[in-house]
């Protein structure tokens, strides 16, 4: 009998909330392994439109998340003005040109203006862009957007670094290239100073990125 290995955690209530519609994707698995030459219904690959259509529930949940309830009443009230800054995000996310993942680590940096936001919501606002398809230039203007957009700061940087399966994997074959973007409102944009310790503040006792 085919062993199918499913994540606990991802219940049929949270693939039903993702908004993916797991038949559809299973049938079009099928085409796409018939396609290719494959046997769908052979034993290795008879469960795996299944095992596709569940992942995709969590690979691309960031569609139909709530950036409401994502936030969650986690806007605090707190007299500080200097520089907050959280660093080597972990993320994984789909190039939508190829499908393939592309992964890194984004810093995140904002100057508050009266508000904050609790600590954990932004590795959580860097994971609702990352899951969807995406291209790293939008991903990384999205969360400085949508930072700058709910606390109104004096200013918002974001800088996300990233290897590329689709060039790593395919095409030039550049398996140790990363690309890096960066998305400046504010007072980040507007005082070279400001910018200038944000960027030494990421770049201290950094590690070259392991994948």
């Amino acid at each position: 009998m085919d062993r199918i290995d499913y994540d606990d955690s991802l219940t049929d209530e949270t693939i039903a909330e993702s908004g993916i519609e797991t038949e559809a994707v299973q049938d079009a698995v099928r085409q796409l392994l018939s396609a290719i030459g494959e046997n769908p219904e052979r034993e290795g690959l008879k469960r795996t439109p299944e095992r596709i259509a569940r992942m995709y529930a969590e690979l691309l949940s960031g569609y139909h998340l709530d950036p409401a309830v994502l936030v969650n009443d986690a806007l605090f009230e707190v007299k500080y003005d200097e520089m907050v800054i959280v660093r080597d995000i972990e993320f994984y996310s789909l190039c939508e040109h190829h499908l393939l993942p592309f992964v890194g680590r984004a810093h995140v940096a904002y100057i508050p203006n009266g508000k904050v936001l609790g600590l954990s919501k932004i590795p959580r606002v860097v994971d609702m862009y990352a899951r969807r398809l995406q291209v790293q230039e939008r991903l990384t203007r999205q969360i400085a957007d949508f930072i700058s957009h709910l606390l109104k700061p004096q200013g918002v940087a974001v800088v996300v670094e990233a290897l590329h399966l689709c060039m790593s994997m395919r095409g030039v074959q550049k398996h140790n290239a990363r690309m890096t973007t960066s998305a400046m409102h504010g007072a980040f944009r507007a005082n070279l100073a400001t910018r200038q310790e944000f960027l030494e503040n990421i770049s201290r006792n950094l590690s070259p990125m392991q994948f």
